[in-house]
């Protein structure tokens, strides 16, 4: 109640000292975003992963780049505020550190990087996303003709579909802002992965009791 009275009678409570529009974020919502951006479809494959590289070096390699992630976090967050720690100008994206500690050709050849990185991402996701529909369609058709049909589908369609609702809900404005759905990725990247570790445990306690 308190905060409120202050905003209402001092609006200059509401922006940041640089001009810019009070941030009013959490830890929990800030977690939640990097969860996902961490994550993301890395999850799907994990499972497989792991067992490629056996017991010993798949949980090595897991620690390894946690450390890689953390110790790239830390130099990320020194890159925030340019000069000062607490009072330097603040860099709202990657290219803006990019370009107030190595200079504007570095920038551009960090944007297109980025862009580069964009679009692959845009691409895989776009190909997960048609995989696992077919997944699904082709588990009812061959629960439906008890495994008679080959059920051979085209994935055409589902790449086309998906393309088309990203496009659709591109046009949301201010969809930086929809902070819930960070937390509904992180949720069901976790569901994801307990339910893939607790299906591995059920089958390998099946196979200790058949032998």
């Amino acid at each position: 109640m308190l905060e409120d009275g202050v905003r209402r009678t001092n609006p200059l409570a509401f922006f940041d000292d640089d001009g810019r529009r009070k941030r009013t974020g959490t830890v929990w919502t800030a977690s939640a975003h990097i969860i996902t951006a961490v994550i993301g479809s890395g999850v799907l494959s994990l499972a497989w992963a792991i067992a490629q590289l056996g017991w010993v070096a798949g949980p090595a390699v897991m620690v390894l780049f946690s450390a890689v992630t953390y110790y790239t976090s830390i130099l990320l967050a020194a890159c925030y505020r340019t000069g000062d720690q607490l009072t330097g100008r603040r860099n709202y994206t990657y290219t803006q550190a990019v370009r107030s500690y190595l200079g504007g050709m570095n920038a551009k050849f960090c944007a297109l990087v980025q862009y580069a990185n964009l679009f692959g991402v845009a691409v895989g996701y776009t190909i997960a996303a048609s995989i696992s529909m077919m997944a699904v369609k082709r588990s009812n058709c061959y629960h439906n003709s008890g495994g008679k049909d080959p059920c051979k589908m085209n994935s055409n369609v589902y790449m086309i579909s998906f393309g088309i609702v990203q496009i659709v809900l591109s046009q949301i404005p201010d969809f930086k802002e929809l902070w819930w759905l960070s937390i509904v990725a992180a949720v069901m990247s976790f569901t994801y992965s307990i339910t893939g570790l607790g299906l591995g445990i059920a089958k390998q306690m099946g196979r200790l009791k058949e032998a």
